[in-house]
């Protein structure tokens, strides 16, 4: 029989191939460039060092620093279409929230609570279920976490298996730009041991002993920041990567003007049950807070001031404060039978004491050949990823493909990932998602231009821009109509095509 965490992966698995939440994870306009950079990795055998997609970036330097993802993407996307990259990023969030359940499991926590907990976590993670790097990151993090942890609580083999963290910094640093996460729980658990070293009295055997293994700890934790820090640097942009990284996370103008990277909004429902689980865990740290390590309260500590200073830190949040308030929900076997019926105990203990998961790598293969097979079984349809002409501009673009409508294309930052993916390289856009490359004074020229604010102009005759794909409702589009320089050519229920007077499309 599948053990609980299996039919949490398989039950997830199912729904984000099988309902409208794999069009969900193609609600980012950016999984566009990802595809499409891999795919240009696998053809020329290079890592980009300049901008191949905008018009007004073209030769200047571009740190394409999830490239590992993105020859991902491209090779599935090559072999199996989007229906090969929804089914790797389903593979790897169902991957992390069983985990998550079944190491709550294996640290103590009843079946009940580890289930709520986990379902919390998985709800307020909806906010950045996309089918992007990030994903695989928040893998990294849990592993990373994972390894940590066991480590402090001298589990069996867990110092072994701290050395495999510069091994895993080697491919995250090349998968997404949140390995500094990494080091900042190295930095935790490193302070976290050397508490423990001070607090400790010497004129106690215990504690004496527990003072040796804290500095030996401290010491393991220092030579693998090292190495880590070294496994940081094998990229295709070596140190510059870093440096570049820290300009973007330090610039304030994107950070205000970024949505992921604003605080939440707390009428939705990822938002709702982030705060949920926050009042759960203020609540048991109240109750329970003398039982946390100070490496365990740091972790909480920054998990909440993360998840609240950014909507994209809600998924990391949720399991770093899942995993820690493990520790204050831990019961023992003889309060556990106490406090709940026989049938939750025996769960538990069932759930605690399974071995290998071959259900989950049954499950996963036949969905891979379902894929394979253009997502049918028979005649049904059973997966049909693509991008939803409700979020995105694809009937649009279908009238810029059947017309001799020249680029460069205008269109949102929130879109042009996606006419990247589907007009590459006949056209270029004038810009997308990847404000790091842009910088602050052209984002800023931009969103004056599509606000329609004073000098909105400026942009436009800065560029070459050969049509403009805009949003019925956006204020330069209301502005456009009221001008004569641009025309409308085509029209849908979410977008306006527009060209300059002088042009006119032809099929």
């Amino acid at each position: 029989m599948p053990s609980i965490a299996d039919l949490i992966f398989i039950g997830m698995f199912a729904v984000l191939l099988f309902t409208p939440l794999a069009g969900r994870l193609l609600g980012d306009a950016g999984t566009g460039w990802h595809i499409r950079t891999g795919q240009q990795i696998l053809a020329t055998h290079a890592v980009p060092r300049t901008d191949p997609f905008s018009s007004t970036m073209v030769g200047k330097p571009w740190f394409a620093w999830e490239w590992f993802y993105d020859i991902v993407a491209g090779a599935l996307h090559a072999s199996l279409g989007l229906n090969g990259v929804v089914w790797f990023t389903s593979f790897v969030i169902a991957s992390v929230f069983a985990w998550v359940f079944r190491l709550l499991i294996m640290r103590g926590v009843d079946v009940m609570s580890a289930l709520v907990l986990t379902l919390l976590a998985v709800y307020a993670s909806t906010i950045h279920f996309l089918a992007r790097p990030h994903v695989v990151s928040w893998l990294f993090a849990l592993a990373w976490f994972w390894i940590l942890d066991s480590s402090d609580r001298a589990e069996l083999n867990a110092s072994r298996r701290v050395w495999l963290l510069p091994l895993l910094m080697l491919i995250w640093v090349n998968v997404h730009g949140g390995f500094l996460l990494g080091f900042l729980l190295l930095a935790i658990f490193w302070v976290g041991a050397m508490w423990e070293w001070y607090a400790a009295k010497e004129n106690r055997i215990e504690e004496s002993i527990s003072r040796i293994s804290a500095v030996k700890r401290a010491w393991r934790l220092t030579w693998v920041a090292l190495l880590s820090g070294g496994a940081t640097l094998i990229n295709p942009y070596g140190w510059k990567l870093h440096a570049h990284i820290y300009s973007y996370l330090t610039n304030s103008f994107l950070m205000d003007h970024v949505d992921e990277f604003k605080s939440p909004n707390f009428h939705g429902l990822a938002q709702k049950c982030f705060s949920v689980l926050l009042l759960i865990v203020v609540a048991t740290v109240a109750a329970r807070g003398r039982r946390l390590k100070i490496a365990e309260a740091l972790i909480v500590l920054f998990a909440i001031y993360a998840g609240l200073y950014a909507s994209r830190n809600i998924p990391v949040s949720s399991i770093l404060l899942v995993m820690s308030v493990a520790t204050l929900l831990r019961h023992s076997e003889s309060s556990a039978q106490l406090s709940q019926p026989g049938f939750f105990v025996r769960m538990t203990r069932i759930e605690a004491r399974s071995q290998g998961h071959l259900w989950c790598a049954v499950f996963a293969v036949l969905m891979l050949l379902i894929c394979v097979h253009g997502g049918t079984i028979g005649s049904n349809q059973l997966i049909n990823a693509r991008f939803e002409p409700t979020r995105m501009p694809v009937e649009a673009v279908n009238f810029l493909e059947e017309s001799n409508l020249k680029g460069p294309i205008f269109a949102p930052d929130y879109w042009g990932g996606y006419v990247i993916y589907r007009l590459d390289p006949r056209e270029q856009v004038v810009l997308d998602d990847r404000h790091d490359l842009y910088g602050e004074q052209f984002l800023k020229s931009y969103l004056t231009t599509l606000h329609a604010e004073p000098g909105w102009q400026n942009f436009l005759s800065a560029h070459e821009i050969g049509c403009m794909i805009l949003p019925k409702t956006a204020a330069l589009t209301t502005l456009l109509l009221e001008t004569g320089e641009w025309k409308p050519i085509y029209t849908d229920s979410l977008t306006i095509v527009f060209v300059r007077n002088s042009v006119s499309p032809t099929r």
